[in-house]
């Protein structure tokens, strides 16, 4: 034992855990905002992102994209369709594929959404200070890397 921790590893220090906790936190944070406005679950608020951000997509690009199941991603669907904000079209030749695009209402809570991001985005800046922008830099050469060492 070292430190206290068998085998001398300490989850709490590990990188990988500590990105995920960081992640939740914020996450968490942003998630208050969207639930107040809409009533939006955390994977309804990732499938409205995207297809604001890209336009129309699959359902299983947004799998992708946004590393959520596609259990979940089909719920998610179906309660932004149910609710006016998307509408789905087949995807060419393949009748299983369809392709989601926002309907107006969809655009506009993405766009009020958006604002709120911003928002939240200055604070969380705000807060971290000066390291804000290093940090970002950092957690992007990760995510072009595959955050894999050495990459």
């Amino acid at each position: 034992m070292t430190d206290g921790h068998p085998g001398g590893f300490d989850l709490d220090a590990f990188l990988p855990y500590l990105l995920n906790q960081a992640a939740e936190a914020t996450s968490r944070g942003f998630a208050q905002v969207y639930r107040a406005e809409y009533g939006m679950t955390r994977t309804q608020w990732r499938v409205l992102a995207n297809l604001g951000r890209s336009g129309a997509m699959t359902a299983s690009d947004i799998c992708r994209v946004s590393h959520v199941e596609k259990t979940k991603v089909s719920r998610a669907v179906a309660a932004l369709e149910e609710r006016g904000f998307l509408a789905r079209e087949r995807h060419g030749a393949d009748r299983r594929a369809e392709t989601l695009s926002l309907r107006p209402e969809g655009r506009a809570a993405f766009e009020r959404l958006g604002m709120l991001a911003l928002d939240y985005d200055r604070a969380l800046r705000a807060r971290l200070g000066p390291e804000a922008a290093t940090l970002a830099r950092v957690l992007r050469e990760m995510i072009a890397a595959g955050a894999e060492p050495g990459g």
